[in-house]
Parts: C-alpha cells; sequence; structure tokens
C-alpha cells in the first residue's frame, strides 16, 4: 500500500470511528476473521464481505462503480475489532450475478429493493451506512425507506446536490437527452484506461503514489463480456437520482440523521455545503 492510499484509509478508519463512537465497542480482534460469503436475494446470488462481532455496532457499506466491495476490504480489516461490518456487491459487479439487461432491471430503485432484501437476508436490524459514490442513490433510499434502522450515515464522494457534480456530467446530461446518438461515446469512455485511471488520480500531482494495478483491475472487469451494457444501463438512469435530489435533501433537513461527508482533496468533482 503506497503512503497516500494508508493516509487515506487512516481518515477513513478515523472518521467511521468518530461518526460510530457513541456506539462502538471493542470485540476480541482475534475473531475479527473477514469472511467472503453470497446469498440469493430474489434469484440472484449476492457477494458480500463481512467481519467482526455480530453483536457490535454494524456498518453497512456500499460501494460505487466501477468497484465493489473490495474496495473496503482494507478499511473492513482495520474496522474488525471494533464493528461487525457488512459490504454487499451490486448485481453485475465483481462476484455477484451479472444478468443480462433483458434479464434484470439495472435501476438505481431495484438495486436499493435488492439491498434492503439482502439486508433482511443477512440478519442485519440497524446499521451506519457508508456510502461511496453509487453508494450514495442506493443507500439514501434505504434510509428514506426504513429510517429507524440507520443510526449514522456517511458519504464519501457521494452526491445529494447538483453542485458536487463536475464536467463530466455535461456529456452525460446529452446521453439522458438523446441516448442512441451519444451512447457510443460516453461507453468508449467509461471503458477506457485514460477515464478508470483519472477517477484514482483525480489532480492530484503524485501520481507515483498510485498502484496502477488498481485501475488496470478495473479496467479488465468493465471490458469483461456483457459489462458495457450493464453500465450503460446504470450510467442511463442515474438521471433518475438528479431528479431526487430535492426530494432526498428535504429528507435530510427534516430527519437530521449524524452525517459525515467525505470528499478526496483532488477529486475533480467539488465538495459543497450540505445544509440540514
Amino acid at each position: 500500500m503506497s503512503s497516500l492510499a494508508k493516509g487515506y484509509l487512516d481518515v477513513l478508519l478515523a472518521s467511521v470511528l468518530l461518526i460510530c463512537q457513541a456506539h462502538a465497542s471493542s470485540v476480541d480482534s482475534d475473531s475479527a476473521q473477514l469472511t467472503y460469503r453470497d446469498v440469493v436475494v430474489d434469484g440472484v446470488k449476492i457477494a458480500y464481505r463481512e467481519i467482526g462481532d455480530r453483536n457490535a455496532p454494524t456498518v453497512l457499506l456500499l460501494h460505487g462503480v466501477p468497484i465493489s466491495s473490495r474496495m473496503y476490504d482494507a478499511l473492513m480489516r482495520r474496522l474488525g475489532d471494533r464493528f461487525h461490518l457488512i459490504a454487499p456487491d451490486y448485481p453485475g459487479f465483481d462476484n455477484s450475478d451479472a444478468p443480462a439487461p433483458g434479464q434484470f432491471s439495472y435501476t438505481f430503485d431495484h438495486y436499493a429493493q435488492l439491498i434492503q432484501q439482502f439486508i433482511d437476508v443477512v440478519g442485519v436490524k440497524q446499521y451506519t451506512l457508508f456510502m461511496q459514490d453509487y453508494g450514495a442513490p442506493v443507500g439514501i433510499r434505504l434510509a428514506i425507506s426504513r429510517p429507524q434502522a440507520v443510526t449514522a450515515m456517511i458519504f464519501q464522494n457521494g452526491n445529494v446536490y447538483t453542485q458536487g457534480l463536475g464536467k463530466m456530467w455535461e456529456t452525460r446530461k446529452a446521453y439522458w437527452e438523446n441516448r442512441s446518438a451519444n451512447e457510443g461515446k460516453i461507453q468508449a469512455a467509461h471503458l477506457s484506461v485514460e477515464l478508470t485511471r483519472a477517477r484514482h488520480i483525480g489532480t492530484d500531482p503524485n501520481v507515483s503514489a498510485y498502484d496502477p494495478d488498481l485501475w488496470q483491475d478495473e479496467v479488465a472487469f468493465l471490458n469483461r463480456p456483457g459489462q458495457a451494457a450493464i453500465q450503460m444501463e446504470l450510467i442511463y438512469d442515474y438521471r433518475t437520482n438528479i431528479a431526487a435530489y430535492p426530494a432526498w435533501q428535504a429528507w435530510l433537513r427534516s430527519h437530521a440523521p449524524r452525517t459525515l461527508g467525505l470528499w478526496g482533496k483532488y477529486d475533480r468533482r467539488k465538495l459543497v455545503s450540505w445544509v440540514f
């Protein structure tokens, strides 16, 4: 792990501890074994990582694109002696089933429904939501559906405000307005090494601190057979998230959950002040 990555992991670790401190408890670190499991939910296999004592406070970690629960692997190992952590892969990602779009609805509404069913299947009643990127629109749907289940919310580079979107989203808007005319361009960029690398590096001048295996693995995943179609379905459906931002903001203001927002210093998108 690079020194930069370790520093970022330490920030995440401190942030989770800060937001969850009121509920944190210590468990025997010898019992904190990271496990890799899967369950079938509504006919679809959902793979997930899990660590920690189930009697400890639970953190549900929801990943972004094009990564999976593997993004939380090191963080979960660091927190497993204090929390119960569980991180699923969405259908279409990493080790979960990836049915073709004609056989599965790749929408954020559907993801939220399936993850809610997943939570019920694995027996989690209350949890802190840790949401990165795509995890934010999935997670906030969970919170609105069952607010009593969510003890706190952590947003890592996850949006509920249009001000937090970068220039890349201008091309996405054109795609939403005319899908057939713009899909080829959007797809080529999304599957490319250049854009995948940029998601990791952002504007950081110290590029040598980043492990290139991170984005090369993601490029390999994005170019698996059938994956392009899945990714395009999700990018096209993302417009429903932006349309829901005002309602989400109103919900956050009215419910005022304990919330922490994390944003990378060199991220190309903007950190905005959230007013709940």
